[in-house]
């Protein structure tokens, strides 16, 4: 049943314009993150560090939950204004399942911009010329981002059922981004679902050490939680297109 509902997403987004902000998005921190540390190559002397904690600073503040919130929207946004309502709700497969099918999709997103971002990381460390090692740690930043990346994708799956426009979701997941990062400034990150993402990929301190079991405990509950709340409100509450 899942692996159906699964499949019926992929259509639905397979030739979908959405892929576009995928491609193009995470270039943007890239460009950014590469200019500013080429801009204070004099202070940010630390290699390969410095460079990720520039391209972190943009891509986990603005541009990562704005491609996820995009593209959670958009799964949601075939429902709200394809007149899809009625053939979802009445597929003889279960409501947990559909959903879930569209929080494993975006989680899958959630992956392949990680590895977007270290492929782009690694072009543009080459690219202005270091030569020291590239760290070990890449692989880890990138897949706890990702893991992180999961409930973001929960929490702007269920925005995007209830505010059925699709801008403010979206701007949602922006403002998301900005008070993660200050969330976790302040010391509570792992209390907020959008600091999992800056929290995994050690964003702007590459030397941050990560609280492993809080961690996957947090983005674990917020992950849980904003599926439940998405099925609840499928099973009590009518929907209808715009």
């Amino acid at each position: 049943m899942f692996l159906r509902c699964l499949n019926g997403e992929i259509q639905k987004c397979r030739r979908s314009p959405v892929w576009l902000a995928f491609l193009v998005l995470p270039m943007f921190p890239a460009i950014l993150g590469t200019g500013n540390y080429m801009a204070n190559r004099e202070v940010l002397e630390d290699g390969w560090y410095s460079l990720w904690s520039q391209h972190t600073l943009f891509s986990s503040l603005f541009f990562l939950p704005a491609l996820l919130g995009v593209f959670c929207a958009w799964q949601w946004r075939l429902e709200h204004t394809d007149h899809n309502w009625n053939r979802f709700m009445t597929t003889p497969v279960p409501i947990s399942a559909l959903c879930l099918a569209k929080l494993s999709l975006a989680v899958g997103i959630s992956f392949l911009a990680q590895l977007c971002i270290g492929g782009l990381f690694l072009f543009s460390g080459f690219l202005v010329g270091i030569s020291e090692p590239v760290p070990p740690e890449l692989w880890e930043w990138l897949l706890c981002g990702a893991v992180g990346g999961m409930s973001v994708c929960a929490v702007q799956l269920f925005l995007s059922l209830v505010l059925r426009a699709f801008a403010p979701p979206v701007a949602i997941g922006l403002a998301g981004g900005i008070f993660g990062l200050m969330a976790t400034a302040q010391g509570v990150g792992y209390g907020f679902p959008y600091s999992l993402l800056c929290l995994g990929m050690r964003a702007n301190n590459p030397a941050m050490k990560l609280e492993f079991l809080v961690f996957f405990v947090s983005v674990g509950i917020y992950t849980a939680l904003f599926t439940l709340l998405t099925i609840w409100y499928l099973h009590h509450r009518d929907v209808s297109t715009e």
